[in-house]
Protein backbone atom coordinates (compact mmCIF):
# COMPACT_ATOMS: atom_id res chain seq x y z
CA UNK A 1 0.00 0.00 0.00
CA UNK A 2 3.17 2.29 0.03
CA UNK A 3 2.56 3.31 -3.46
CA UNK A 4 -0.50 4.19 -2.76
CA UNK A 5 0.04 6.28 -0.13
CA UNK A 6 2.88 8.10 -1.93
CA UNK A 7 0.48 8.50 -4.41
CA UNK A 8 -2.56 10.17 -2.80
CA UNK A 9 0.25 12.30 -0.60
CA UNK A 10 1.29 13.46 -4.43
CA UNK A 11 -1.93 14.07 -5.60
CA UNK A 12 -3.26 15.68 -2.85
CA UNK A 13 -0.35 18.32 -2.78
CA UNK A 14 -0.83 19.49 -6.23
CA UNK A 15 -4.49 19.74 -6.10
CA UNK A 16 -4.73 21.29 -2.59
CA UNK A 17 -6.80 24.28 -1.70
CA UNK A 18 -7.55 26.71 -4.74
CA UNK A 19 -9.56 26.62 -7.94
CA UNK A 20 -6.72 24.71 -10.68
CA UNK A 21 -3.88 24.46 -8.23
CA UNK A 22 -1.01 23.51 -9.83
CA UNK A 23 -3.38 21.85 -12.78
CA UNK A 24 -0.58 22.14 -15.76
CA UNK A 25 -2.30 24.57 -18.35
CA UNK A 26 0.96 25.23 -20.00
CA UNK A 27 1.67 23.84 -23.33
CA UNK A 28 4.96 23.45 -25.59
CA UNK A 29 3.81 24.93 -28.41
CA UNK A 30 0.01 25.87 -29.50
CA UNK A 31 -1.68 23.19 -30.43
CA UNK A 32 -5.03 25.07 -31.15
CA UNK A 33 -6.11 24.14 -34.81
CA UNK A 34 -4.47 20.58 -34.44
CA UNK A 35 -6.36 18.59 -31.87
CA UNK A 36 -10.12 20.20 -30.99
CA UNK A 37 -11.60 20.67 -27.65
CA UNK A 38 -14.53 18.34 -25.98
CA UNK A 39 -17.10 18.66 -23.92
CA UNK A 40 -19.32 16.18 -23.35
CA UNK A 41 -22.31 16.58 -20.96
CA UNK A 42 -24.30 13.74 -18.91
CA UNK A 43 -27.75 14.67 -17.86
CA UNK A 44 -29.06 12.26 -15.60
CA UNK A 45 -32.46 10.36 -15.52
CA UNK A 46 -33.61 12.90 -18.28
CA UNK A 47 -36.58 11.46 -20.49
CA UNK A 48 -36.36 11.24 -24.28
CA UNK A 49 -39.24 13.39 -24.67
CA UNK A 50 -37.67 15.97 -22.02
CA UNK A 51 -35.66 17.47 -24.67
CA UNK A 52 -38.37 19.71 -26.67
CA UNK A 53 -36.39 18.95 -29.90
CA UNK A 54 -37.67 15.79 -29.62
CA UNK A 55 -41.28 16.06 -28.00
CA UNK A 56 -43.33 19.20 -28.76
CA UNK A 57 -45.35 19.05 -25.32
CA UNK A 58 -41.93 19.87 -23.87
CA UNK A 59 -41.35 23.64 -23.39
CA UNK A 60 -38.71 23.61 -20.72
CA UNK A 61 -35.17 22.93 -22.78
CA UNK A 62 -34.89 26.51 -24.52
CA UNK A 63 -30.79 26.31 -24.73
CA UNK A 64 -30.96 22.53 -25.59
CA UNK A 65 -33.75 23.27 -28.70
CA UNK A 66 -31.12 25.82 -29.71
CA UNK A 67 -28.37 23.88 -29.96
CA UNK A 68 -30.39 21.12 -31.75
CA UNK A 69 -31.42 23.60 -34.39
CA UNK A 70 -27.59 24.87 -34.85
CA UNK A 71 -26.22 21.21 -34.78
CA UNK A 72 -27.03 17.56 -35.06
CA UNK A 73 -30.09 16.10 -33.11
CA UNK A 74 -30.14 11.99 -33.02
CA UNK A 75 -33.32 10.37 -32.81
CA UNK A 76 -32.29 6.39 -32.05
CA UNK A 77 -29.06 7.17 -29.51
CA UNK A 78 -29.16 4.86 -26.56
CA UNK A 79 -27.54 4.65 -23.11
CA UNK A 80 -25.07 1.79 -22.81
CA UNK A 81 -27.44 0.50 -20.05
CA UNK A 82 -30.43 1.54 -17.98
CA UNK A 83 -29.08 2.91 -14.79
CA UNK A 84 -26.23 4.93 -13.52
CA UNK A 85 -22.58 3.21 -13.15
CA UNK A 86 -22.83 0.93 -15.88
CA UNK A 87 -23.67 3.70 -18.63
CA UNK A 88 -20.85 5.85 -17.43
CA UNK A 89 -18.38 3.30 -17.10
CA UNK A 90 -19.44 2.56 -20.86
CA UNK A 91 -19.02 6.16 -21.81
CA UNK A 92 -15.13 6.12 -20.35
CA UNK A 93 -14.08 3.03 -21.62
CA UNK A 94 -16.35 2.20 -24.64
CA UNK A 95 -16.97 -1.59 -23.47
CA UNK A 96 -20.62 -3.10 -22.23
CA UNK A 97 -20.35 -4.37 -18.59
CA UNK A 98 -19.54 -7.37 -19.59
CA UNK A 99 -16.25 -6.27 -20.66
CA UNK A 100 -15.65 -3.64 -18.24
CA UNK A 101 -17.07 -5.64 -14.82
CA UNK A 102 -19.21 -2.44 -13.99
CA UNK A 103 -22.67 -3.94 -14.49
CA UNK A 104 -24.69 -2.63 -11.11
CA UNK A 105 -24.20 0.69 -9.28
CA UNK A 106 -21.41 1.58 -7.42
CA UNK A 107 -22.68 2.19 -2.79
CA UNK A 108 -21.51 4.79 -0.63
CA UNK A 109 -19.58 2.02 0.94
CA UNK A 110 -18.00 0.20 -2.44
CA UNK A 111 -14.38 -0.12 -2.30
CA UNK A 112 -13.94 -0.59 -5.74
CA UNK A 113 -15.00 1.38 -8.93
CA UNK A 114 -14.57 1.18 -12.44
CA UNK A 115 -11.62 -1.40 -12.45
CA UNK A 116 -8.16 -0.22 -12.73
CA UNK A 117 -7.08 -1.98 -15.39
CA UNK A 118 -10.09 -0.50 -17.56
CA UNK A 119 -8.37 2.94 -19.17
CA UNK A 120 -10.58 6.11 -19.67
CA UNK A 121 -11.07 8.14 -22.48
CA UNK A 122 -9.70 10.78 -19.88
CA UNK A 123 -6.10 9.03 -19.91
CA UNK A 124 -6.31 8.48 -23.55
CA UNK A 125 -6.59 11.96 -24.01
CA UNK A 126 -4.21 13.02 -21.31
CA UNK A 127 -1.81 11.14 -23.03
CA UNK A 128 -2.24 12.87 -26.11
CA UNK A 129 -1.79 16.24 -24.85
CA UNK A 130 -5.09 17.23 -23.42
CA UNK A 131 -5.88 18.88 -19.60
CA UNK A 132 -8.82 17.20 -18.43
CA UNK A 133 -11.35 18.14 -16.05
CA UNK A 134 -14.76 16.72 -14.61
CA UNK A 135 -17.65 18.44 -13.18
CA UNK A 136 -20.85 16.64 -11.36
CA UNK A 137 -21.20 13.20 -10.86
CA UNK A 138 -18.91 10.40 -10.66
CA UNK A 139 -20.23 7.06 -9.33
CA UNK A 140 -17.45 5.00 -10.61
CA UNK A 141 -15.34 4.98 -7.52
CA UNK A 142 -14.39 7.34 -4.66
CA UNK A 143 -11.86 5.21 -2.64
CA UNK A 144 -8.26 5.57 -2.93
CA UNK A 145 -7.42 5.02 -6.65
CA UNK A 146 -11.21 5.08 -8.22
CA UNK A 147 -11.20 8.46 -7.17
CA UNK A 148 -11.21 10.99 -10.73
CA UNK A 149 -8.28 12.23 -9.93
CA UNK A 150 -6.76 9.16 -10.87
CA UNK A 151 -8.91 8.12 -13.40
CA UNK A 152 -6.93 10.44 -16.12
CA UNK A 153 -8.86 13.93 -14.89
CA UNK A 154 -6.51 17.26 -14.20
CA UNK A 155 -9.15 18.07 -12.22
CA UNK A 156 -12.57 17.45 -10.52
CA UNK A 157 -15.03 19.52 -8.68
CA UNK A 158 -18.63 17.61 -7.65
CA UNK A 159 -20.61 14.44 -6.01
CA UNK A 160 -18.89 11.03 -5.96
CA UNK A 161 -22.09 9.17 -6.55
CA UNK A 162 -25.32 10.27 -7.09
CA UNK A 163 -27.43 12.73 -4.90
CA UNK A 164 -30.27 10.20 -3.17
CA UNK A 165 -27.45 8.57 -1.44
CA UNK A 166 -26.58 10.85 1.61
CA UNK A 167 -28.88 13.46 3.45
CA UNK A 168 -28.54 17.29 3.22
CA UNK A 169 -30.44 20.08 5.32
CA UNK A 170 -32.78 20.80 2.97
CA UNK A 171 -34.41 17.85 1.02
CA UNK A 172 -35.63 18.12 -2.26
CA UNK A 173 -38.57 16.42 -3.49
CA UNK A 174 -38.85 12.65 -3.55
CA UNK A 175 -41.94 10.02 -3.43
CA UNK A 176 -41.68 9.45 -0.59
CA UNK A 177 -39.55 11.82 0.77
CA UNK A 178 -36.40 11.74 3.37
CA UNK A 179 -35.61 13.62 6.13
CA UNK A 180 -32.90 15.98 6.43
CA UNK A 181 -29.47 15.39 8.19
CA UNK A 182 -29.78 15.37 12.00
CA UNK A 183 -28.01 18.28 13.41
CA UNK A 184 -26.78 17.48 17.15
CA UNK A 185 -27.07 14.55 19.60
CA UNK A 186 -30.54 15.98 20.57
CA UNK A 187 -31.75 14.38 17.38
CA UNK A 188 -32.23 11.30 18.61
CA UNK A 189 -31.58 7.59 16.51
CA UNK A 190 -32.60 7.25 13.06
CA UNK A 191 -35.69 6.31 12.42
CA UNK A 192 -37.20 4.23 10.32
CA UNK A 193 -38.64 5.71 6.57
CA UNK A 194 -40.66 4.50 3.88
CA UNK A 195 -37.95 4.29 1.50
CA UNK A 196 -34.50 3.47 1.71
CA UNK A 197 -32.30 6.72 2.84
CA UNK A 198 -29.05 7.70 4.18
CA UNK A 199 -30.04 9.72 7.64
CA UNK A 200 -26.02 9.14 9.40
CA UNK A 201 -23.88 10.47 6.19
CA UNK A 202 -24.55 13.94 4.97
CA UNK A 203 -23.92 14.12 0.84
CA UNK A 204 -20.17 15.22 0.66
CA UNK A 205 -18.71 17.76 -2.39
CA UNK A 206 -15.60 17.07 -3.43
CA UNK A 207 -13.00 19.17 -5.02
CA UNK A 208 -10.14 16.98 -6.32
CA UNK A 209 -9.24 14.91 -3.46
CA UNK A 210 -10.73 17.06 -0.70
CA UNK A 211 -14.29 16.83 0.63
CA UNK A 212 -15.16 20.81 0.79
CA UNK A 213 -18.95 20.61 1.75
CA UNK A 214 -20.91 18.17 3.65
CA UNK A 215 -23.41 18.24 3.53
CA UNK A 216 -23.44 19.77 0.41
CA UNK A 217 -26.18 22.45 -0.47
CA UNK A 218 -27.72 20.79 -3.39
CA UNK A 219 -29.70 24.47 -4.12
CA UNK A 220 -26.58 26.36 -4.89
CA UNK A 221 -24.90 24.00 -7.06
CA UNK A 222 -25.68 24.85 -9.91
CA UNK A 223 -23.87 27.75 -9.71
CA UNK A 224 -21.05 26.37 -8.36
CA UNK A 225 -20.74 23.80 -11.57
CA UNK A 226 -21.27 26.89 -14.06
CA UNK A 227 -18.54 28.74 -12.51
CA UNK A 228 -16.18 25.78 -12.14
CA UNK A 229 -16.98 25.06 -15.87
CA UNK A 230 -16.82 27.96 -17.36
CA UNK A 231 -13.27 28.92 -15.40
CA UNK A 232 -11.90 25.46 -16.70
CA UNK A 233 -12.46 26.56 -20.15
CA UNK A 234 -11.46 30.05 -19.80
CA UNK A 235 -8.11 28.44 -18.01
CA UNK A 236 -7.86 25.74 -20.59
CA UNK A 237 -8.72 27.66 -24.01
CA UNK A 238 -6.22 30.51 -22.97
CA UNK A 239 -3.28 28.47 -22.29
CA UNK A 240 -2.94 26.97 -25.85
CA UNK A 241 -3.44 22.86 -24.79
CA UNK A 242 -6.41 21.22 -25.72
CA UNK A 243 -9.12 20.32 -23.03
CA UNK A 244 -11.19 17.46 -22.62
CA UNK A 245 -14.04 18.31 -20.45
CA UNK A 246 -16.81 16.31 -18.82
CA UNK A 247 -19.74 17.28 -17.19
CA UNK A 248 -21.80 15.11 -15.68
CA UNK A 249 -25.76 17.07 -14.15
CA UNK A 250 -27.88 15.09 -12.08
CA UNK A 251 -31.09 18.06 -11.46
CA UNK A 252 -33.68 15.30 -12.99
CA UNK A 253 -32.37 12.29 -10.54
CA UNK A 254 -34.43 12.43 -7.00
CA UNK A 255 -34.24 14.45 -4.58
CA UNK A 256 -35.02 17.52 -7.38
CA UNK A 257 -34.03 20.59 -4.92
CA UNK A 258 -36.72 22.10 -3.53
CA UNK A 259 -35.80 25.97 -4.00
CA UNK A 260 -36.46 25.45 -7.66
CA UNK A 261 -40.49 24.70 -7.41
CA UNK A 262 -41.05 28.47 -6.09
CA UNK A 263 -39.80 29.35 -9.49
CA UNK A 264 -42.28 27.18 -11.67
CA UNK A 265 -45.11 28.91 -13.23
CA UNK A 266 -45.63 26.09 -16.21
CA UNK A 267 -47.28 23.35 -14.12
CA UNK A 268 -44.80 21.00 -14.35
CA UNK A 269 -43.68 21.45 -10.97
CA UNK A 270 -40.71 20.56 -9.60
CA UNK A 271 -40.05 18.08 -12.68
CA UNK A 272 -40.04 20.74 -14.99
CA UNK A 273 -38.41 22.99 -12.65
CA UNK A 274 -35.37 21.18 -12.67
CA UNK A 275 -35.12 20.70 -16.17
CA UNK A 276 -35.31 24.01 -16.96
CA UNK A 277 -32.41 24.92 -14.58
CA UNK A 278 -30.49 22.39 -16.16
CA UNK A 279 -31.39 23.43 -19.57
CA UNK A 280 -29.76 27.08 -18.17
CA UNK A 281 -26.69 25.69 -17.06
CA UNK A 282 -26.04 24.09 -20.33
CA UNK A 283 -26.67 27.13 -21.81
CA UNK A 284 -24.35 28.80 -20.19
CA UNK A 285 -21.68 25.98 -20.67
CA UNK A 286 -22.35 26.64 -24.57
CA UNK A 287 -22.33 30.37 -24.42
CA UNK A 288 -18.53 30.12 -22.83
CA UNK A 289 -17.66 27.76 -25.64
CA UNK A 290 -18.53 29.99 -28.24
CA UNK A 291 -17.06 33.18 -26.42
CA UNK A 292 -13.57 31.33 -26.13
CA UNK A 293 -12.94 28.41 -28.65
CA UNK A 294 -16.28 28.35 -30.51
CA UNK A 295 -14.66 26.84 -34.23
CA UNK A 296 -12.56 24.17 -32.45
CA UNK A 297 -14.92 22.80 -29.90
CA UNK A 298 -17.19 19.24 -30.14
CA UNK A 299 -20.29 19.67 -27.77
CA UNK A 300 -21.85 16.33 -27.14
CA UNK A 301 -25.20 16.44 -24.97
CA UNK A 302 -26.54 13.00 -24.39
CA UNK A 303 -28.17 10.94 -21.35
CA UNK A 304 -27.09 8.02 -19.22
CA UNK A 305 -30.86 6.57 -19.13
CA UNK A 306 -34.19 6.93 -19.24
CA UNK A 307 -36.47 8.60 -15.99
CA UNK A 308 -38.38 6.20 -13.84
CA UNK A 309 -41.91 5.80 -14.89
CA UNK A 310 -43.72 8.28 -16.65
CA UNK A 311 -46.45 7.82 -14.45
CA UNK A 312 -44.30 8.36 -11.04
CA UNK A 313 -45.07 11.83 -9.65
CA UNK A 314 -41.66 13.40 -10.34
CA UNK A 315 -40.72 11.73 -13.46
CA UNK A 316 -39.79 12.77 -16.82
CA UNK A 317 -41.27 12.17 -20.38
CA UNK A 318 -39.97 8.83 -22.40
CA UNK A 319 -42.02 10.71 -25.43
CA UNK A 320 -43.72 7.68 -27.63
CA UNK A 321 -41.93 4.94 -25.84
CA UNK A 322 -44.14 3.42 -23.44
CA UNK A 323 -46.89 0.96 -24.89
CA UNK A 324 -49.93 -1.75 -23.51
CA UNK A 325 -47.08 -4.69 -24.01
CA UNK A 326 -45.39 -2.78 -21.29
CA UNK A 327 -48.15 -2.11 -19.29
CA UNK A 328 -49.37 -5.55 -19.43
CA UNK A 329 -45.99 -6.51 -18.08
CA UNK A 330 -46.00 -4.65 -15.01
CA UNK A 331 -43.60 -2.06 -13.41
CA UNK A 332 -41.85 0.82 -15.51
CA UNK A 333 -41.54 0.94 -19.09
CA UNK A 334 -38.28 3.31 -18.45
CA UNK A 335 -35.37 3.36 -15.63
CA UNK A 336 -33.32 0.24 -14.98
CA UNK A 337 -35.50 -1.56 -18.08
CA UNK A 338 -34.73 -2.50 -21.38
CA UNK A 339 -38.04 -0.98 -22.93
CA UNK A 340 -36.58 1.97 -25.36
CA UNK A 341 -37.63 4.59 -22.46
CA UNK A 342 -35.26 2.70 -20.54
CA UNK A 343 -32.15 3.57 -22.59
CA UNK A 344 -33.36 5.92 -25.80
CA UNK A 345 -32.11 9.33 -24.46
CA UNK A 346 -31.72 12.71 -26.20
CA UNK A 347 -28.64 13.25 -27.57
CA UNK A 348 -27.50 16.60 -29.38
CA UNK A 349 -24.11 17.39 -31.19
CA UNK A 350 -22.46 20.79 -31.85
CA UNK A 351 -19.49 21.88 -33.64
CA UNK A 352 -19.91 25.02 -35.71
CA UNK A 353 -18.35 24.83 -38.73
CA UNK A 354 -18.07 20.69 -38.93
CA UNK A 355 -21.18 19.21 -37.78
CA UNK A 356 -24.11 20.72 -39.71
CA UNK A 357 -26.80 22.54 -38.77
CA UNK A 358 -30.72 22.08 -37.89
CA UNK A 359 -29.99 17.85 -39.08
CA UNK A 360 -31.81 14.89 -37.43
CA UNK A 361 -29.84 12.35 -37.92
CA UNK A 362 -31.55 8.81 -37.69
CA UNK A 363 -28.41 6.82 -37.52
CA UNK A 364 -28.39 4.22 -34.36
CA UNK A 365 -26.12 5.22 -31.97
CA UNK A 366 -25.25 5.27 -27.87
CA UNK A 367 -23.11 6.32 -25.50
CA UNK A 368 -20.45 3.62 -26.01
CA UNK A 369 -19.79 5.25 -29.81
CA UNK A 370 -18.62 8.60 -27.44
CA UNK A 371 -14.96 7.01 -26.78
CA UNK A 372 -14.26 5.75 -29.95
CA UNK A 373 -15.28 8.82 -31.92
CA UNK A 374 -13.16 11.08 -29.42
CA UNK A 375 -10.21 9.34 -29.76
CA UNK A 376 -10.08 9.42 -32.96
CA UNK A 377 -11.11 13.15 -33.55
CA UNK A 378 -8.84 13.93 -31.29
CA UNK A 379 -5.93 11.80 -33.31
CA UNK A 380 -5.14 9.46 -30.33
CA UNK A 381 -5.09 5.82 -30.72
CA UNK A 382 -7.14 3.18 -29.01
CA UNK A 383 -5.84 0.82 -26.81
CA UNK A 384 -4.85 -2.28 -28.94
CA UNK A 385 -4.90 -5.09 -26.23
CA UNK A 386 -8.99 -5.21 -25.90
CA UNK A 387 -12.01 -4.89 -27.83
CA UNK A 388 -14.71 -2.22 -28.17
CA UNK A 389 -18.26 -2.23 -28.29
CA UNK A 390 -18.52 1.66 -29.71
CA UNK A 391 -18.02 3.06 -33.19
CA UNK A 392 -16.46 6.12 -34.52
CA UNK A 393 -19.32 7.96 -35.81
CA UNK A 394 -17.50 10.64 -37.44
CA UNK A 395 -19.03 9.84 -40.51
CA UNK A 396 -22.61 10.72 -38.84
CA UNK A 397 -21.02 13.72 -37.05
CA UNK A 398 -19.85 15.20 -40.51
CA UNK A 399 -23.11 14.47 -42.78
CA UNK A 400 -20.96 12.26 -44.45
CA UNK A 401 -23.63 9.04 -43.56
CA UNK A 402 -26.67 7.83 -42.04
CA UNK A 403 -25.10 4.37 -40.85
CA UNK A 404 -24.69 3.31 -37.34
CA UNK A 405 -24.64 0.33 -35.46
CA UNK A 406 -26.71 -3.01 -37.30
CA UNK A 407 -26.48 -4.75 -34.24
CA UNK A 408 -26.88 -2.97 -30.30
CA UNK A 409 -27.06 -4.79 -27.27
CA UNK A 410 -29.00 -3.46 -24.05
CA UNK A 411 -27.81 -5.19 -21.13
CA UNK A 412 -30.38 -6.23 -17.80
CA UNK A 413 -29.78 -2.82 -15.69
CA UNK A 414 -31.37 -3.94 -12.32
CA UNK A 415 -35.07 -5.22 -13.48
CA UNK A 416 -35.27 -8.45 -14.36
CA UNK A 417 -32.51 -10.89 -15.34
CA UNK A 418 -28.93 -11.60 -14.38
CA UNK A 419 -27.00 -8.07 -14.24
CA UNK A 420 -24.90 -6.78 -17.27
CA UNK A 421 -26.34 -10.15 -19.25
CA UNK A 422 -27.08 -9.37 -22.36
CA UNK A 423 -30.87 -10.41 -23.13
CA UNK A 424 -32.08 -7.71 -25.49
CA UNK A 425 -31.04 -7.20 -28.95
CA UNK A 426 -31.51 -4.83 -31.02
CA UNK A 427 -30.68 -6.00 -34.78
CA UNK A 428 -31.51 -2.82 -37.36
CA UNK A 429 -35.43 -2.08 -36.73
CA UNK A 430 -36.12 -5.25 -34.39
CA UNK A 431 -35.78 -5.18 -31.40
CA UNK A 432 -35.82 -9.18 -29.40
CA UNK A 433 -36.42 -9.47 -25.83
CA UNK A 434 -35.51 -12.93 -23.77
CA UNK A 435 -36.68 -11.35 -20.45
CA UNK A 436 -39.40 -8.59 -19.21
CA UNK A 437 -41.07 -7.42 -16.04
CA UNK A 438 -38.93 -7.39 -13.14
CA UNK A 439 -39.36 -3.29 -12.64
CA UNK A 440 -40.44 -1.22 -9.56
CA UNK A 441 -42.97 0.70 -10.17
CA UNK A 442 -43.79 4.01 -8.12
CA UNK A 443 -45.93 2.79 -5.37
CA UNK A 444 -42.29 0.71 -4.79
CA UNK A 445 -44.13 -2.95 -5.40
CA UNK A 446 -42.45 -5.34 -8.51
CA UNK A 447 -43.47 -7.03 -11.28
CA UNK A 448 -42.90 -10.64 -12.11
CA UNK A 449 -39.84 -11.31 -14.22
CA UNK A 450 -40.65 -13.31 -17.46
CA UNK A 451 -38.12 -15.20 -19.75
CA UNK A 452 -39.21 -15.78 -23.19
CA UNK A 453 -37.70 -18.84 -25.13
CA UNK A 454 -38.27 -18.24 -28.16
CA UNK A 455 -37.64 -14.07 -27.65
CA UNK A 456 -40.13 -11.38 -28.16
CA UNK A 457 -39.95 -9.69 -31.27
CA UNK A 458 -40.79 -6.09 -31.41
CA UNK A 459 -40.40 -3.93 -35.55
CA UNK A 460 -39.74 -0.45 -34.00
CA UNK A 461 -40.36 0.99 -37.65
CA UNK A 462 -43.99 -0.03 -37.53
CA UNK A 463 -44.27 -0.01 -33.14
CA UNK A 464 -41.88 2.00 -31.51
CA UNK A 465 -43.99 2.03 -28.42
CA UNK A 466 -43.26 -2.08 -28.30
CA UNK A 467 -47.10 -2.35 -27.99
CA UNK A 468 -47.44 -5.63 -29.70
CA UNK A 469 -44.68 -8.55 -30.69
CA UNK A 470 -44.75 -9.87 -34.16
CA UNK A 471 -46.71 -12.90 -34.05
CA UNK A 472 -44.56 -16.36 -33.45
CA UNK A 473 -44.71 -18.06 -36.94
CA UNK A 474 -44.96 -15.29 -38.91
CA UNK A 475 -43.00 -14.89 -41.79
CA UNK A 476 -41.15 -11.76 -40.39
CA UNK A 477 -41.01 -12.94 -37.05
CA UNK A 478 -39.35 -16.85 -38.47
CA UNK A 479 -36.95 -14.09 -40.96
CA UNK A 480 -35.36 -11.89 -37.99
CA UNK A 481 -34.92 -14.87 -35.34
CA UNK A 482 -32.14 -16.76 -36.52
CA UNK A 483 -30.02 -13.49 -37.05
CA UNK A 484 -30.83 -12.48 -33.76
CA UNK A 485 -29.66 -15.67 -32.78
CA UNK A 486 -26.41 -15.62 -34.32
CA UNK A 487 -25.41 -12.08 -33.87
CA UNK A 488 -25.88 -12.63 -29.47
CA UNK A 489 -23.85 -15.92 -29.98
CA UNK A 490 -21.13 -13.97 -31.99
CA UNK A 491 -20.83 -11.41 -29.43
CA UNK A 492 -20.83 -13.93 -26.09
CA UNK A 493 -17.89 -15.50 -28.17
CA UNK A 494 -16.19 -12.25 -28.71
CA UNK A 495 -16.37 -11.52 -25.01
CA UNK A 496 -15.43 -14.92 -23.87
CA UNK A 497 -11.82 -14.15 -26.07
CA UNK A 498 -11.53 -10.78 -25.01
CA UNK A 499 -9.22 -9.03 -22.11
CA UNK A 500 -12.18 -8.57 -19.28
CA UNK A 501 -12.40 -6.85 -15.64
CA UNK A 502 -14.20 -7.50 -13.06
CA UNK A 503 -15.22 -4.61 -10.68
CA UNK A 504 -14.71 -4.85 -6.81
CA UNK A 505 -18.50 -5.01 -5.18
CA UNK A 506 -17.21 -5.59 -1.77
CA UNK A 507 -18.40 -3.15 0.99
CA UNK A 508 -16.69 -1.46 3.87
CA UNK A 509 -18.15 1.39 5.75
CA UNK A 510 -14.59 2.82 6.62
CA UNK A 511 -14.15 4.22 2.95
CA UNK A 512 -17.81 6.09 3.46
CA UNK A 513 -16.84 9.66 2.84
CA UNK A 514 -16.43 11.16 6.05
CA UNK A 515 -14.81 15.01 6.63
CA UNK A 516 -15.15 14.92 10.06
CA UNK A 517 -16.41 11.65 11.74
CA UNK A 518 -16.43 13.53 15.07
CA UNK A 519 -19.52 15.82 14.10
CA UNK A 520 -23.19 14.17 13.40
CA UNK A 521 -23.29 13.19 10.05
CA UNK A 522 -19.44 13.98 9.00
CA UNK A 523 -20.25 17.84 9.03
CA UNK A 524 -17.99 20.38 7.64
CA UNK A 525 -17.76 23.23 5.28
CA UNK A 526 -14.48 24.42 4.08
CA UNK A 527 -15.20 26.41 0.48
Amino acid sequence: MGWLFLKVLFVGATFLGCLYPLVDFCCSGDTRGQKPNFVIILADDMGWGDLGANWAETKDTANLDEMAAEGMRFVDFHAAASTCSPSRASLLTGRLGLRNGVTHNFAVTSVGGLPLNETTLAEVLRQAGYVTGMIGKWHLGHHGSYHPNFRGFDYYFGIPYSHDMGCTDTPGYNHPPCPACPRGDGDGPSRTHERDCYTDVALPLYENLNIVEQPVNLSGLVQKYAEKATQFIQHASASGRPFLLYVALAHMHVPLSGTRLSADRRGRGPYGAALREMDRLVGQIKDKVDRTARENTFLWFTGDNGPWAQKCELAGSVGPFTGSWQTHQGGSAAKQTTWEGGHRVPALAYWPGTVPINVTSTALLSVLDIFPTVVALAGASLPQDRHFDGLDASSVLFGWSQTGHRVLFHPNSGAAGEYGALQTVRLEQHKAFYVTGGAKACDGKVGPPRLHEPPLIFNLEEDVAEAEPLEEGSAEYERVLPEVRQVLADVLVDIAGDKTSRADYTRDPSVTPCCDPHRKACRCHTT
